[in-house]
This record gives structure tokens, sequence and C-alpha cells, in this order.
């Protein structure tokens, strides 16, 4: 895979998760201490991430450098998904369930 399209993947998943958590560019680069031009870089897939910016990214974002860099969830997410789960009505689980079921 080429770095440009890596980078655009990259920066789609970024994009998708902060919108997910409903932050702004600038408050995601507030919550970094980076610049707003950083973040919109690295959404558009313009420029590689910095290893420490990486660290921050993910604390910030709530997932996993694997996620963000080769789009796999970890037991980091898979614990996030599962709060979430718990937190659903009884009704909502059970839909859920027979949505990953048809799934299967």
């Amino acid at each position: 895979m080429g770095d440009e399209k890596l980078l655009r993947e990259i920066g789609k998943r970024i994009n998708v998760r902060r919108k997910e958590l409903r932050f702004t560019q600038e408050q995601l680069a507030e919550a970094m201490d980076v610049s707003v031009q950083m973040i919109s870089n690295l959404e558009l897939g313009k420029k590689a991430i910095r290893p420490e910016n990486l660290v921050k990214l993910c604390e910030v974002l709530a997932v996993s450098a694997d996620f963000v860099l080769r789009g796999i969830n970890t037991r980091i997410e898979l614990t996030d998904f599962i709060k979430k789960f718990e937190r659903l009505s009884s009704e909502n689980r059970l839909l859920i369930e027979s949505l990953v079921r048809a799934l299967n």
C-alpha cells in the first residue's frame, strides 16, 4: 500500500472517531496541545503523525494505535463497546444480538 493511501486511511479513521465523539478539530487540537492545522493535515492524509502526538491522539480519542494506524480494533475499543452495550435497554440488547447473529 502506498504511503499516500495509508495516510488518507489513517486520516479518515481519525476524522470518523473525532466526529463520533462530537469533537471539533479545534477541540481535538486543544486537548492534544497541537495546532488545528496539524489536525486538518492528519485528517486529510497530508502529514504523518509523530509518535508523541499519536500517543496523545489515542488518549483523547480513546482508541489504540492499532486502530489509528491499521484500522484494527483492540481490547480497548471492544471494552468501550461492551460498556456501551451494557447500558442499553434489554430490548436494544436483543436487537443488537440478533443483528450480530444475522451477520455471522
